[in-house]
């Protein structure tokens, strides 16, 4: 190890690292009142007191003041299993920025384990977040290898062997998504509205998200079509950063958030438009991601006042209930985390399904608690993340509905594994928008809405 990596991970350790780390009255803001507790998905858990947000703040604020050192196993443990939802934010009367204390001390942590990591915990982290979130074309090559695996039978082959069980496996693999058949990759597309457009929205194709849910992002084409606005997809954008960030890598996450805001500045659009609660809730935060830049700062601050998830857009123009058609379910909604906590936003979705014609919405109980997804903590915190999931399809259950609703990637693929581990493989999980299109293409007169295509094949 170089003189200067020994001085930054001792630095690191010691909670010294600029600039990242939180301002004192950041974190002495909190006054205890534990109005959080009953909010905070891993503290109804547990009931440990360290496990909520108040306990979590009292640790960090212990490793700035060098009472408790960054890296020892109850901090760091305490830091990962966190959700960062932000249910706590939403409730608190003091207005702690809980995910601005948390994030900084995830990036201390990674930078002070850096030089003791081993070899393929740091080539994992190299190939996830250095490769594979950072390019789109990387993101199509692995979706196609998955896809193979999905289609050519291998997958059942693979299950049936037991290889998945005996290597641990099993889990992970089952909350792989199903890769769309054809791929939605921004390639300078434009989709005019008949008639007069009042707006330009661009339109996040998303990482993932373009491979797996390309259905989203043509049924969100397609309703802000009927809406009135014409939608564009500008090459250059990519991964909002939100997986990065989350997993203490602040500067990568900083270039992934470059590349979206000079997209977008080229693109000449109104709004930016995400149909993914964490991608939006990501990029409105850009601002804070580049605070004390002077390049980008400003660039960051007008950027995210332009982003709209999907469904906070359409509730803002209006969608014409003239042009919906009926369809028959009874549907209950689930929050996503980071569209209810981050972004406050829960009325719109509920409004936009109150107006389709013939939907039967059935509230569940604990709508917005954590169903355990949060990126990719299903993947690195399973106990927790299983637990949350088997609470919330109780949840969802106890409704009976046909449908689930939501707004996140994250949170269908974790949805939709629960519901087949409960024995539910009947109930469908869909987004807001998907029921949107499917209501606007059922009437009469459904072909007047254009037919958005993905671009390019799978």
């Amino acid at each position: 190890m170089t003189p200067q990596a020994q001085d930054d991970a001792t630095s690191a350790r010691r909670g010294f690292v600029a600039p990242d780390v939180p301002p004192s009255d950041v974190f002495d803001r909190c006054v205890r009142c534990g109005l959080c507790l009953p909010t905070c998905p891993t503290y109804v858990e547990t009931l440990v007191e360290t496990s909520g947000p108040r306990g979590r703040i009292a640790l960090i604020k212990s490793v700035a003041e060098q009472r408790l050192d960054l890296l020892s196993p109850g901090f760091v443990h305490q830091m990962s299993e966190c959700l960062d939802c932000r249910a706590c934010e939403a409730v608190c009367p003091s207005g702690v920025e809980y995910g601005k204390i948390l994030e900084p001390a995830r990036t201390q942590i990674v930078r002070a384990q850096g030089p003791a990591r081993s070899w393929w915990a740091r080539l994992g982290r190299a190939v996830l977040i250095g490769w594979l979130f950072a390019s789109m074309a990387a993101m199509r090559a692995a979706a196609r290898l998955l896809k193979l695996y999905q289609r050519s039978g291998l997958q059942a082959l693979v299950r049936r062997t037991g290889l998945l069980r005996a290597l641990g496996l099993q889990d992970v693999e089952a909350l792989a998504p199903r890769v769309s058949e054809r791929f939605f990759v921004p390639r300078d597309q434009r989709f005019a509205p008949p008639g007069y457009a009042r707006a330009t929205a661009f339109v996040h194709a998303g990482c993932i998200a373009h491979v797996a849910f390309a259905a989203w992002n043509e049924a969100t084409v397609r309703v802000l079509n009927a809406a009135g606005v014409e939608a564009i997809v500008p090459r250059g954008q990519g991964c909002c950063g939100a997986i990065a960030v989350h997993a203490g890598e602040m500067p990568r996450g900083r270039e992934l958030a470059k590349r979206n805001i000079a997209a977008f500045e080229r693109s000449g659009a109104d709004v930016y438009v995400v149909n993914a609660a964490g991608c939006g809730s990501a990029l409105k935060e850009y601002g804070h991601l580049f605070h004390g830049d002077p390049e980008w700062e400003s660039r960051a601050v007008a950027f995210s006042a332009k982003v709209r998830d999907v469904l906070e857009y359409l509730d803002e123009i209006g969608l014409p209930q003239r042009k919906l058609g009926p369809l028959r379910g009874v549907v209950t909604y689930q929050d996503a985390c980071h569209l209810a906590h981050a972004q406050r936003i829960t009325a719109p979705p509920r409004r936009l399904l109150a107006m389709i014609p013939g939907i039967e919405l059935r509230e569940m109980d604990e709508s917005s608690l954590c169903c355990g997804s949060a990126g990719i903590y299903n993947v690195t915190q399973p106990g927790m993340a299983q637990r949350l999931q088997r609470r919330k399809t109780d949840r969802i259950l106890e409704v009976a509905p046909e449908i689930v609703a939501t707004a996140n990637p994250g949170c269908a693929l974790q949805i939709r594994n629960g519901l087949d581990r409960a024995g539910a493989p009947h109930v469908a999980v869909k987004h807001v928008v998907e029921l949107l299109d499917e209501s606007l293409r059922s009437r009469a007169d459904r072909g007047a809405a254009p037919n958005a295509k993905a671009s390019a094949g799978g």
